[in-house]
């Protein structure tokens, strides 16, 4: 399963989430629980239960620095082939600007449902026929993700105060590293039923969003863009086209249903490698077979659509 879906959504909608717990606050120090349950119309589900944090850091007096602090959430995720532990810190110096370092460790199993098999976890790599196959049983190995970003961000209601003139820009920035335990140098693996084209080492990922937040019922429309790309350089990996960025856009909506529970809708397309040997999804060939069609590498197809509800406490 794809990391991210909702994110950016969070990111939004952190301060609410503190401002619900008047009552867990002392000295200054303000926490929150929320518990996220999402599913897709992929055979995926997804649920995350976050412990946050809210410590007042270097406030000053100035608009820009009068909420300076730091977050810090603590979660578990739970999805049907895989479990994970993930803590996030995230420095706000200025209003606008935002540092963020934090990491994931799990594991995973495979499953099969509707005749399918949904592969948490495992080695990718080539048959002798040249086609695709991974070996995995459960939690023969750990999975980790470390990573450190920045983010810039700005809401037009800070500028011109009102209800109805939040614009939000927000645009975040990170390295990361990505590893499995079982896995050798230069080879590749899976992770919660992704495409299994993952290696031990350093990637970078981005998004830019726009989005508009309301008073109403709907209090949220937002446009994501999202980029990852691998650092790490595979010997003639332009051949299939491991050099090239792969590009998810999104539409989401926010809807406030009570003040404790919200729900999200969010429409995802993203991009695909065309391949001299036809589409990417019709070819059982391991994907390192595979040859990238030079002349149309590219082609934007959808991807999923995700709803999600989040229970603050």
């Amino acid at each position: 399963m794809k990391k991210i879906v909702l994110f950016a959504f969070l990111l939004l909608t952190a301060n609410t989430l503190f401002a619900q717990d008047a009552a867990g606050q002392e000295n200054g120090v303000t926490s929150s629980d929320s518990l996220v349950l999402q599913i897709t119309t992929l055979p995926e589900a997804q649920l995350t239960y976050t412990k946050s944090f809210r410590f007042p850091f270097l406030q000053g007096e100035s608009p820009l620095t009068s909420g300076n602090n730091i977050n810090l959430d603590l979660s578990a995720e739970l999805t049907p082939i895989s479990l994970n532990a993930i803590v996030n810190a995230a420095w706000t110096p200025i209003a606008f600007f935002q540092f963020s370092a934090g990491g994931k460790i799990g594991s995973g199993w495979n499953i099969e449902l509707f005749g399918m098999e949904i592969k948490g976890i495992g080695i990718n790599r080539a048959d002798a026929g040249g086609n695709e196959e991974s070996s995995g049983s459960p939690f023969d190995g750990v999975h980790w993700r470390a990573q450190a970003g920045a983010t810039l961000q700005m809401d037009m209601a800070a500028l011109f105060p009102g209800d109805w003139n939040h614009v939000v820009i927000q645009t975040y920035h990170e390295i990361n590293y990505k590893g499995y335990s079982r896995a050798k140098a230069g080879e590749s693996w899976i992770f919660q039923h992704d495409a299994g084209e993952n290696q031990n080492g350093f990637n970078y990922y981005g998004n830019f969003l726009l989005g508009y937040q309301m008073p109403i019922f709907l209090n949220t429309i937002a446009l994501l863009t999202e980029a990852d790309l691998y650092l790490y350089d595979t010997p003639n990996g332009s051949q299939w086209g491991d050099n090239l960025a792969r590009w998810t856009f999104s539409a989401a909506m926010m809807f406030t249903i009570t003040d404790h529970l919200s729900a999200s809708l969010i429409t995802q397309f993203r991009t695909r490698r065309n391949y001299d040997e036809g589409k990417e999804d019709d070819l059982k060939l391991y994907y390192r077979n595979r040859h990238i069609n030079d002349s149309n590498p590219m082609r934007l197809a959808f991807y999923r659509v995700a709803a999600a509800l989040t229970y603050t406490f």
